[in-house]
């Protein structure tokens, strides 16, 4: 079984999030920053990492600069789910190392084509 990190400051978009990934057969694990997500890679590197930008400690950008900088941390499939819609901030995550893009709010059909399109499903 794949397994998929969550990583967003809400406990609701976890929650959420938690439920849509798991009906598509993964195995979850939740951080609610980047620093956790972190830790949590370096427990167990992930198949796929569902990625909010906007959060307290460590936000997702610098997480994901972080994650590429790891043993093994090319190899995770991160798809940024958040509300930052603007070229810039798509632009700097494709350039750090996200696969995929998707805006909140989402839903199972957003996550399920997103997670099909980079191979996950």
């Amino acid at each position: 079984m794949k397994r998929c990190l969550i990583v967003d400051d809400s406990r609701v978009v976890r929650k959420v999030a938690r439920r849509i990934v798991e009906d598509l057969h993964f195995s979850t694990e939740e951080a609610a920053d980047g620093s956790e997500a972190l830790e949590a890679c370096r427990r167990a590197m992930p198949d796929a990492v569902l990625l909010d930008w906007n959060m307290p400690v460590m936000n997702g950008i610098d997480f994901l600069r972080a994650l590429r900088r790891e043993p093994g941390g090319e190899d995770p499939i991160v798809v940024f789910c958040t509300t930052e819609n603007d070229m810039d901030h798509i632009a700097e995550a494709i350039r750090s190392g996200a696969n995929e893009y998707i805006m909140k709010p989402f839903d199972s059909e957003i996550i399920e084509s997103k997670f099909a399109e980079v191979g996950l499903v």
